[in-house]
């Protein structure tokens, strides 16, 4: 008995080896739901993106005419510093005019804290149809949170690419492993609101 178990289990082993990648791909494209853009009453720029992909995306969809213009989320913590504070210099460096963008200073610490936050100063402004921009693999995770928090508006997912990760290859590289990794931690936490 204990043989044939483990001979199952190699069995089992070489097969899931053997089909490794197509697993891995699968993995790597549930995080990612995202949508076309289309044209909104404004761009909501996520906060993370320590490498502007965020926030130039959001740039590029109102140069577009997608919407008239980006509010950039802005959690406290950096230096001092509001992360919009950072973000604008950067997207304005990299050629787009500053009165695009608004500053939203909050004090958020994760995606659901975010989500609630912005929703409150949507809401403020007037908003009924945003564009929220996220790098996409955090797409999923970030239109589920947003639309639980905001039933009221009409919520559209963009992704911005990931320099690291991408869908079908995020495994041969150490940076596209670890967000993988990190973002599913976060959406299995997210499953059981913790």
């Amino acid at each position: 008995m204990t043989r044939k178990l483990l001979l199952g289990l190699a069995l089992a082993a070489i097969l899931i080896y053997a089909g490794r990648q197509p697993l891995l791909a699968s993995a790597g494209a549930y995080l990612v739901q995202a949508g076309p853009p289309v044209k909104a009453d404004i761009v909501l720029v996520l906060a993370g993106d320590g490498r502007g992909g965020r926030i130039v995306k959001a740039a590029e969809l109102v140069r577009g005419g997608f919407a008239p213009k980006v509010l950039v989320s802005g959690p406290d913590g950096n230096y001092g510093l509001h992360e919009c504070d950072l973000a604008i210099p950067f997207a304005v460096k990299a050629g787009y005019p500053e009165s695009m963008f608004q500053h939203f200073e909050n004090s958020a610490r994760n995606t659901r804290d975010e989500a609630r936050q912005a929703a409150a100063q949507l809401r403020k402004m007037g908003v009924h149809h945003v564009l929220v921009v996220t790098t996409d693999f955090h797409t999923r995770r970030a239109g589920r949170m947003y639309r639980s928090e905001a039933p009221d508006l009409e919520v559209s997912v963009v992704a911005a690419k990931d320099m690291y990760f991408s869908p079908d290859g995020w495994w041969n590289n150490r940076e596209g492993q670890k967000t993988a990794l990190y973002e599913w931690m976060k959406t299995l936490a997210s499953w059981v609101n913790l």
